[in-house]
């Protein structure tokens, strides 16, 4: 790796991995301590607490518990900013948010762990590097799940600092690029008349039969959707007793496009099918779309390659084409403000994210090896960047390439 400063880019990153492997079992700890106590979006207190104990007892950092969000919190260490230099700034995001009946079957608890790993790793080879401005920024995002923490902080200005921004999510593959797709999500609620069903149910008016037309015309309107496009959705009250004609029905409903501009089209066929089955039965219907769009992620080629060719050096494998998985996170949104890269990685399971399966692996000791091989790819990242002012200066410039196609595109 070329180096400046006179830095020897090869040792430092072996320093890296040293780091990291140090801390291996207080790590492999944080995350049995999150992934043991399971919290819902918003509601993550004591992942929270978790990780705010440990970065403050580490010692070096600056840490701002409840930072804009309630369960959010930033840490941050900086070198090299008395000399009046340039500092880089460079972000690694821990998400820590698990899912209703299933815990941590998305991992979450291992993106926490990756996020820490990596800040730990990248201090530990930058201390003894003076001549060198760095700060390091760990946020915690909560809520990636339901609601969007990441936009919350967005729209905050946690991220209008930071020059380039890091994280990983848990798969069955490693990846170092995947654009997951665009996402909105919306609650429709369906208002009847109740009346005996049995006695005169002419007197009522069914909303669950507006809620089943609804979801009868999604199912066929797939057959018309784009391959990649996504429609889903559950009733979520349906009734209280089969002898009331239902009077109030609720559904939840996400839509995925892969680019965002293409949302507002699946969003006008959805609400279609919606107003159409509430013309039907005589129902009235209220649409809300209650929190803000999730983006497609924005390409970074030389993040990538940088992280592909360190991944690589530690083992990882990476298969060309695209792949399978077709879901959505705030981080998309983040990469519209700031450069970044959020691969995938392997975590030692075939099995499925959201699946209980899935989460047992997340909690096992033998996901371990494969989250800090990640976090070690990851701070290696991080340290080309911060040694190689071009690195940082070519990845900036295809970050505006990006956004600005993909602004053209929605034009």
């Amino acid at each position: 790796m070329a180096s400046v400063c006179g830095v020897d880019g090869e040792r430092l990153k072996h320093n890296i991995c040293v780091c990291i492997d140090e801390c291996r079992e207080k790590l492999y700890g944080l995350s049995r301590d999150i992934w043991s106590r399971p919290e819902l979006a918003y509601k993550e207190k004591q992942s929270h607490d978790l990780l705010v104990r440990f970065f403050s007892e580490a010692g070096g950092w600056s840490v701002e518990p409840s930072y804009i969000l309630e369960t959010a919190f930033r840490a941050t260490w900086c070198l090299g900013a008395q000399k009046n230099l340039k500092v880089v700034n460079v972000g690694f995001l821990c998400e820590y948010d698990a899912l209703p009946g299933l815990g941590h079957a998305c991992g979450h608890n291992l993106i926490a762990e990756v996020g820490v790993a990596a800040a730990f790793g990248l201090k530990g080879a930058f201390e003894s590097q003076a001549d060198i401005p760095v700060k390091i920024t760990v946020l915690g995002t909560p809520a990636e799940e339901e609601g969007g923490g990441k936009i919350d902080l967005i729209q905050a200005g946690a991220f209008a600092d930071m020059d380039v921004v890091l994280m990983a999510h848990p798969s069955q593959e490693d990846k170092a690029f995947h654009p997951c797709t665009s996402i909105k999500d919306c609650t429709v609620k369906y208002y009847g008349k109740a009346s005996h069903a049995a006695a005169y149910p002419w007197e009522g008016v069914n909303a669950l039969d507006a809620a089943v037309l609804a979801y009868s015309s999604l199912s066929v309107l797939r057959q018309q959707l784009r391959p990649d496009w996504r429609l889903h959705g559950i009733i979520k009250h349906g009734g209280t007793k089969p002898n009331i004609i239902p009077d109030y029905t609720e559904m939840d409903y996400y839509m995925r496009t892969p680019l965002l501009k293409d949302l507002p089209d699946l969003k006008d066929k959805v609400e279609a099918c919606f107003r159409s089955a509430a013309i039907a039965t005589g129902c009235q219907v209220e649409i809300t779309y209650p929190h803000p769009a999730y983006s497609n992620i924005l390409p970074n080629p030389s993040l990538e390659k940088h992280y592909e060719e360190n991944g690589r050096a530690l083992g990882m494998e990476f298969k060309e084409g695209g792949s399978n998985f077709s879901g959505s996170t705030d981080f998309g949104n983040v990469s519209y403000v700031v450069p970044g890269i959020h691969p995938f990685f392997y975590i030692g399971t075939e099995a499925l994210n959201h699946t209980l399966e899935y989460a047992t692996a997340a909690g096992s000791e033998k996901a371990q090896m494969y989250t800090l091989r990640t976090a070690k790819a990851l701070a290696m990242t991080a340290a080309d960047v911060l040694l190689n002012p071009t690195l940082l200066k070519q990845v900036k410039e295809e970050f505006i390439v990006a956004k600005c196609s993909q602004e053209q595109k929605s034009q």
